[in-house]
């Protein structure tokens, strides 16, 4: 178990949902011409395959568009700290910032490339990167920018760590610079456990069977389900995160050569049957994501919180104020199966295609995922830096970890890290729709999931293949 709740607040975080509302979805099934293959022989054409070098006397302006700048708040500020940093010392190139919520971030950049003026880099939620690359005409920085300026920028003091370079990668090419993600880790009420019973200090959250038991000796206590799940839910993380679940069953949404839907397998309805069978058995809620989160803030109901490390100040908050000790661990595992999380978040992505902007963008791309910003945007926003060594021993981020126990969770899974899976085509926010919806359906309305979710998978392969 972590160390307990230390009496001070991390800053804010962004929350925003990480998915395409249904809303977008009618908008997105229509394809952008200039995709990825034509990005990649502009490259060629214009540079061989390699960055043009700008000048002092060359004056680009480029648009960033980021939805940590959507609204106020101090991630936003943190983010045009940098934009600033990064204007003063490039004379020649003038960055633009602007917001979009991340909910619209691609159907925002597929109007924009409709109109022929794209922002030149965008950043892109992770479960968007087929989309961009292949519709949206996301560079393939393999081609644009070259592997060896990719690797050199992955690599350096403080490297890019092995699981985090290769999240917006497709087919063996780079389309994204990961820029920002978090994990679902357990988040755990210990006020509410000692109330029940239950030691925090020797109780076993390894698995989902120990949790189940904990959890019902906590229901018996308070008469109300302890454990809440998000990622079970349609809409929200559960886009994300589910694939978690999936993926510490032995399950998979998609096969590896991207072409065949697998959720339908044995492997995923006995996924889904366990969170349906914690409540049937009154220990699992069905609230809404938003109550879920407010609950646990409160500490007067759920003993176990699964969801994004983003929520972490928001918690620390909750518990601050209404006095009940917070922690966090790892995810449980399927009973001996590891467990394995996929991340949240975004890449960014270059959308420019004149050559002078091309190497404005990418000069800017370094920038944001350089050590200095990493240490502006763990600090000032709470999330975690993709080039972890920072928060070892001598790193610019070690006292931070050690000030904030809370983060060693979302740090340890680093390693066991797979990449949140995008769904190839112009239909992948309906396929993640109908996935949520077979499992919000089998785990709170009653349907059984040997046949619903194979059903599911069928209507989605029908929507890949079109």
């Amino acid at each position: 178990m972590r160390p307990r709740l230390p009496k001070f607040f991390l800053p804010r975080r962004s929350t925003a949902a990480l998915a395409v509302t249904a809303a977008s979805v009618l908008f997105l099934t229509g394809c952008v011409t200039g995709g990825a293959d034509d990005n990649a022989e502009a490259a060629v054409a214009s540079a061989d395959g390699e960055l043009v070098e700008l000048t002092e006397d060359d004056q680009v302006d480029i648009v960033f568009e980021s939805y940590n700048l959507d609204g106020q708040g101090q991630w936003g500020e943190a983010i045009l700290g940098l934009i600033d940093s990064f204007n003063e010392a490039h004379p020649n190139i003038t960055v633009t910032g602007q917001g979009v919520d991340s909910a619209q971030s691609a159907s925002s950049v597929q109007q924009q490339v409709l109109a022929g003026d794209p922002p030149d880099i965008g950043q892109m939620v992770f479960n968007t990167m087929s989309f961009s690359a292949g519709s949206l005409g996301g560079a393939n920085l393999s081609e644009v920018v070259g592997t060896e300026k990719l690797e050199e920028h992955f690599g350096g003091e403080y490297p890019f760590h092995e699981r985090a370079k290769v999240l917006a990668d497709l087919d063996g090419s780079t389309y994204g610079i990961p820029y920002v993600f978090s994990t679902p880790v357990l988040w755990i009420n210990e006020s509410l456990l000692e109330e029940a019973g239950v030691d925090p200090a020797s109780m076993d959250t390894s698995s989902w069977d120990s949790v189940s038991e904990i959890a019902e000796q906590v229901t018996d206590h308070t008469g109300e389900p302890s454990v809440a799940n998000p990622c079970v839910l349609n809409g929200g993380r559960g886009q994300w995160c589910m694939q978690s679940m999936f993926l510490s069953n032995g399950a998979r949404v998609l096969s590896e050569d991207r072409s065949t839907i697998e959720f339908g397998s044995d492997a995923a309805v006995d996924t889904v049957q366990v969170f349906k069978t914690m409540y049937e058995d009154g220990i699992l809620t069905n609230e809404d994501e938003m109550s879920q989160n407010e609950a646990f803030g409160r500490g007067d109901q759920y003993a176990f919180l699964v969801t994004s490390s983003a929520m972490q100040s928001t918690f620390m908050q909750g518990a601050d104020t209404n006095d009940w000790t917070l922690n966090a661990d790892v995810l449980p595992q399927f009973e001996d199966q590891p467990a394995v999380p996929t991340n949240s978040g975004s890449a960014l992505v270059m959308f420019s295609q004149d050559p002078k902007k091309q190497a404005a963008a990418w000069e800017f791309m370094k920038w944001m995922t350089s050590p200095e910003a990493y240490e502006q945007i763990a600090t000032g926003i709470g999330y975690l830096p993709l080039r972890s060594s920072m928060t070892e021993e001598g790193g610019p981020l070690y006292d931070f970890v050690q000030e904030n126990p809370l983060v060693e969770p979302n740090l340890e899974q680093l390693d066991n890290l797979s990449p949140w899976v995008s769904y190839p085509g112009d239909q992948y926010a309906r396929v993640d729709e109908i996935l949520a919806t077979a499992i919000e359906d089998s785990v709170f309305q009653g349907a059984d999931p040997a046949q619903r979710m194979p059903e599911a998978a069928a209507r989605s392969q029908d929507l890949i293949e079109e």
